[in-house]
């Protein structure tokens, strides 16, 4: 039977063996592992309730162990030593939680060498966004279990060895261990070398950081705090529980009263430079040599974002996240696209995930809508035949003075104007989300 730190320490040494993700314990079942995507439990007799309830117990301090036994919950990580590495070895993000008077566990297996932009299979606009920041807010958002924090990590590491700079880190708990490179770095893990975010988020500012990483902003505090570091000169890398980019205003502005919303907008729509959004997907193994790939979605700040932003039109946003591409911005439809022509996915993997099925067909299909068709009319010397589409009109038609009456009588078309009828064309291919 499955008991002590001997036993545990095989069940976290297996992860690697197995490729396994995520390794769950519960009061009767055997240990069950996830692995490409897909719970698997193990061939074994099910957990006692003193099993499942100690099976941990080595792996903890007394303190870590009195402050489970208080609150019920508790996050740490657990280094596994590789013996015949010296300082190698995997990190386990460990989860305790209490169930039904027992202990069960989530235990996420994070690998100890810090992954590449190539290894993660991320688009290049990542390492573009990077390069460019020297302040403000970078935000990577998605799901549990979507690849934010491994994105993290490489976008930090990318920073630690180009920049000579001091990067603070607040995580509950740390997952990766930097190695000294270019820069230096301070990692505070929650509970063991600060109280709470907000304790830590307080200070950060008058320990001379040039990058702030914050690992979940999880309250009103901890958006405010990333916000006035960013305002103050600071670039400041964050994740959000979010599924897309356009979710991620919502889901900060719900912190705040509604009184004090447009204002948070307003300093939103200034600091903020770019959202990340993944999710990932089943893969070809194949080609790519892994059993999930990041499809991504990504907006970056312009005068067009900014100004949606701070009109609470973020309903506009997808379309100008998808007419973009040069501008360094990928839908979530595009990012598919790009994935089943390079083999990382097959088609129906791509249909299962799309957020619009019909549109990603066409854009596989080459029935893209561009906005380049209206512009290559107009340089053509020809006037352009502009058919706003029903969905466009419902939507344009409930703004008191619509935007589009007055060029169409008088037959001038400005670069605005074609920009704005290309953009309500693609959320009409696209969809609203």
């Amino acid at each position: 039977m499955i008991k002590g730190t001997t036993n545990i320490k095989k069940l976290l040494g297996a992860m690697a063996r197995l490729d396994a993700s995520d390794l769950h314990i519960k009061v009767g079942l055997p240990p069950v592992y996830r692995i490409a995507g897909v719970l698997r439990p193990i061939e074994s007799e099910p957990l006692t309730e003193d099993e499942a309830d100690h099976l941990l117990d080595p792996l903890l301090s007394e303190v870590q162990l009195a402050r489970f036994a208080e609150a019920g919950n508790l996050d740490f990580a657990y280094h596994l030593e590789d013996p015949d590495v010296p300082g190698g070895g995997d990190r386990f993000r460990i989860n305790l939680l209490r169930s039904g008077s027992h202990t069960h566990a989530a235990i996420r297996r994070v690998k100890a060498d810090i992954p590449s932009y190539d290894e993660l299979h991320l688009p290049q606009v990542y390492s573009d966004i990077v390069e460019r920041e020297r302040e403000g807010r970078v935000l990577c958002v998605g799901g549990t279990g979507s690849g934010k924090s491994s994105t993290l990590a490489a976008i930090l590491d990318q920073v630690y060895a180009t920049r000579a700079g001091n990067i603070i880190t607040v995580e509950d708990p740390v997952e990766y261990r930097f190695v000294p490179k270019k820069g230096i770095i301070s990692q505070r893990e929650i509970g063991i070398d600060v109280q709470d975010f907000h304790t830590a988020l307080r200070y950060v500012v008058r320990q001379d950081p040039d990058v702030i990483f914050i690992g979940e902003m999880r309250d009103q505090e901890t958006v405010m705090s990333a916000i006035q570091a960013a305002e103050t000169g600071h670039l400041v890398f964050a994740t959000l529980h979010t599924a897309d980019t356009m979710g991620a205003f919502g889901r900060m502005l719900e912190f705040f009263p509604q009184e004090e919303r447009s204002f948070v907008r307003n300093s939103l729509s200034a600091t903020l430079k770019a959202i990340c959004a993944q999710r990932l997907v089943p893969a070809n193994r194949d080609v790519t040599g892994t059993g999930g790939v990041p499809a991504t979605e990504v907006l970056r700040t312009s005068p067009t974002v900014r100004e949606l932003i701070r009109d609470e039109r973020d309903e506009d946003l997808p379309s100008v996240v998808g007419s973009s591409p040069a501008e360094g911005m990928m839908s979530f439809n595009q990012s598919l696209a790009s994935l089943v022509e390079r083999e990382w996915v097959s088609m129906a993997t791509a249909m299962e995930f799309a957020p619009n099925r019909d549109a990603l067909q066409s854009m596989i299909k080459g029935v893209q809508v561009k906005a380049s068709t209206l512009g290559g009319r107009v340089k053509g010397g020809g006037q352009p035949r502009v058919s706003l589409a029903p969905c466009s009109i419902r939507r344009i038609e409930k703004r008191p003075a619509p935007w589009w009456s007055g060029p169409l009588r008088s037959g001038r078309f400005s670069r605005r104007f074609l920009g704005r009828v290309s953009a309500r064309l693609r959320l009409c291919v696209d969809g609203p989300r």
